[in-house]
């Protein structure tokens, strides 16, 4: 037999197709070409897996080899195509029987010795084999706990290409993905930590409850930063279709933690002030990542020193804001990612950033307003709580009851 196919997943955003991987073996001079519209980082698959497969004591087919990547007209990324490019090059050559593979969707990157390395985005990926009706899947061993969270899809697991032979050619079994993770404690920061600011407290409740964006102005100290953190800490957690795209969100930026559980916390982004526009709201070449607005979809992007970030950064930012999605377009494709998030400002009054009357301020109300000119009007449209924090006096601190209330007394209400 010359010609055999495997299946696999490919991502275009966070959208994934059924990608049949087509392998035909042909008398004539050694090579191997790929069509598909395939990446550069598949274009060097043909390297990878030649090695892995003589590395993990198999014959490496010395024929003409073309390796087609169906439906051709969509674009491919990225290394995921690895193991199933190897495994039809090995049924196509004779050496492997595929029938146990039919209907199994194969994904994972090949080391040169033949080790099976994880991927990006294995939960979408898995999440759209089951939407076209596929029950099995074979996955990397590192995001077997990742696939394992999709409902109604049998996961397997395999570390090495020698191990994936093994189970086509004689049926041993493959590594079963471990059990569910235990829950998420209830580690964080919390409000009581929180000393004075009744206002802050307040507009951070509000803005919580009605899913407002907040600005939080004020001197250094008065606890801007401290409020913004734990916002999170109030939100309702995620339900199960939130918490499963979350996840995906950053399943494909390669953020998600060990363990393989679903994020069910509003999710907490703050990046620097010298953050780009693409950073923000995603880039990147070839298919664009996703930016901080969406690893905070369902949760909060929080922009501290906000004057300070580029007016290109602030600028883009509002139509995410306004749309609650972001839609990149690039030469070899587009792609939309969701970006429902709540954005929270924080910002200094001034430059020096000193309370106004203070005596070593030495700011004039021209530096001010232009300071805080840097906050587009438009921008500003978009906020609804805005509030400008008093600076802490020593005595709040050391009063009876200054820390206040505690999270979870105050997400109860916000419930």
């Amino acid at each position: 037999m010359s010609y055999a196919k495997v299946l696999c997943v490919g991502l275009v955003g966070m959208t994934g197709h059924v990608v049949e991987v087509e392998a035909d073996l042909a008398p004539g001079l050694p090579a191997v070409a790929i069509s598909g519209l395939p990446d550069t980082a598949l274009h060097e698959a043909r390297d990878r897996v030649r090695a892995a497969i003589v590395n993990s004591g198999q014959r490496w087919p010395n024929r003409r080899i073309t390796l087609n990547l169906l439906p051709a007209t969509l674009p491919k990324f990225g290394s995921a195509f690895d193991l199933a490019i190897a495994v039809a090059l090995l049924g196509g050559s004779g050496e492997l029987p595929l029938l146990p593979l039919e209907r199994v969707v194969v994904l994972g990157e090949l080391g040169l010795d033949g080790t099976v390395r994880p991927v990006r985005g294995v939960l979408p990926m898995v999440a759209a084999a089951a939407r076209a009706g596929l029950q099995r899947v074979v996955v990397p061993v590192g995001n077997a706990a990742e696939a394992a969270v999709v409902p109604g899809v049998r996961v397997r697991a395999v570390d090495t290409l020698h191990r994936m032979v093994d189970f086509v050619r004689d049926g041993t079994p493959l590594i079963e993905p471990p059990g569910p993770a235990p829950a998420e404690g209830p580690d964080g920061p919390d409000l009581s930590e929180v000393a004075g600011q009744a206002l802050g407290r307040r507009a951070l409740e509000v803005a919580a409850a009605g899913g407002h964006h907040l600005a939080l102005f004020g001197p250094p100290g008065a606890g801007k930063t401290m409020l913004a953190e734990r916002l999170p800490s109030i939100l309702p957690a995620l339900d199960d279709d939130a918490a499963l795209e979350v996840t995906a969100l950053h399943s494909i930026a390669g953020l998600l933690p060990a363990g393989g559980r679903l994020l069910r916390r509003p999710p907490f982004q703050a990046p620097h002030h010298t953050a780009t526009v693409a950073s923000l709201v995603g880039g990147g070449s070839g298919l664009a990542r996703p930016g901080a607005v969406s690893l905070a979809h369902r949760g909060v992007l929080f922009l501290d020193e906000a004057p300070e970030f580029g007016k290109g950064a602030l600028e883009a930012l509002r139509q995410p804001l306004e749309h609650g999605r972001v839609q990149l377009a690039r030469s070899r494709g587009g792609t939309e990612y969701p970006a429902r998030t709540q954005l929270v400002l924080a910002a200094n009054p001034c430059p020096c950033a000193r309370p106004a009357g203070d005596a070593y301020c030495e700011c004039a109300p021209l530096v001010r307003r232009r300071y805080l000119g840097r906050l587009s009007g438009p921008l500003l449209d978009r906020i609804d709580v805005q509030v400008t924090l008093p600076p802490l006096r020593a005595a709040e601190l050391m009063e009876a009851g200054a820390t206040g209330e505690s999270s979870a007394t105050i997400a109860a209400r916000v419930a």
